[in-house]
């Protein structure tokens, strides 16, 4: 009996920010909206340095090839128009075009930026698991272990703001270690709150947030990471999340490309993010799968 307690002592735990109504619609689903944390794990795969040093990497790829289009960012920020025209040239140069004229750039898509960037691309596509739905496969390249490989986008909701009208029959509620929400929902309620919020915190030319995520071709092809699928006794897990707080230095005009935002306006913190990170070698063709219940260090 007192074992039994302590367990529904523990689980409460783990939803006292939540709403009754809200377990009773989704406890079916709870392998996908609750994570289990031993207190005494550490929730970092890799060093935060190569979390941001990968998405400084790859959004400043994605920046220069779509670099025609953000004239009025770059109109406000002339000290960034010069230093992307050095690596616009130099980008340029290695792929072998004489010319420096930003209008005959050639445009790739975000998965070829990707590929070229990371060597490997990353898309949703049918899981190979019965009656899964949606998963998130490696579609080309070879992923090393330690890698980023995908991240969690959706809003952000910190210790007891509203999230109970958006959390019903939501299974894209992702839990952080300190009680920190992301519903990566694309649709529904889920998304018109992040459309709003995306649209409040614009300043001028300035995107904070991508909200391309909710369609179906986002412009940071890392945010995918939502549809990745739990593992089970067939399939082990490949991949771990691991929470990132984005740094106050972080280059505002690669924002655009960060698919989170907050609720709430007025509260002063960093950004929290989620990435996937990979746990061995993942091979072309491949699905990816997580591990919802536990964070392995």
């Amino acid at each position: 009996a007192a074992a039994m307690l302590r367990e529904l002592r523990r689980r409460w735990g783990s939803y006292k920010y939540r709403f009754v109504p809200w377990l009773a619609l989704n406890l079916r689903r709870q392998r996908r909206t609750l994570r289990y944390v031993p207190e005494n794990c550490q929730d970092k795969i890799i060093a935060d340095e190569d979390v941001f040093e990968t998405l400084l990497k790859t959004f400043k790829a994605l920046f220069i090839n779509d670099f025609s289009r953000q004239a009025d960012i770059l109109a406000l920020l002339p000290e960034v128009k010069c230093q992307y025209l050095e690596l616009l040239t130099v980008e340029q140069k290695r792929s072998k075009v004489n010319s420096c004229n930003c209008q005959s750039q050639h445009l790739f898509s975000p998965e070829e930026v990707l590929f070229n960037t990371l060597g490997f691309t990353v898309s949703r596509d049918r899981s190979s698991l019965v009656s899964a739905g949606t998963g998130v496969f490696v579609t080309r390249g070879f992923v090393p272990k330690g890698t980023v490989v995908s991240m969690y986008p959706g809003t952000v909701y910190r210790k007891h703001e509203p999230i109970f009208f958006q959390s019903l029959g939501n299974p894209f509620i992702f839990r952080c270690i300190d009680g920190v929400l992301i519903d990566g929902n694309d649709k529904g309620l889920s998304r018109s709150v992040y459309r709003s919020c995306s649209r409040r915190d614009q300043l001028g030319p300035l995107q904070m947030s991508d909200k391309s995520w909710l369609t179906a071709t986002p412009q940071n092809p890392l945010a995918v990471g939502q549809y990745v699928n739990n593992c089970s006794h067939e399939k082990a897990a490949n991949v771990c999340y691991q929470e990132f707080d984005v740094p106050g230095h972080f280059p505002v005009e690669l924002k655009q490309y960060l698919p989170n935002i907050v609720y709430s306006h007025d509260i002063e913190s960093h950004l929290r993010c989620v990435v996937l990170v990979t746990l061995r070698d993942i091979k072309q063709g491949e699905e990816l799968f997580s591990n919802y219940y536990t964070v392995v260090s």
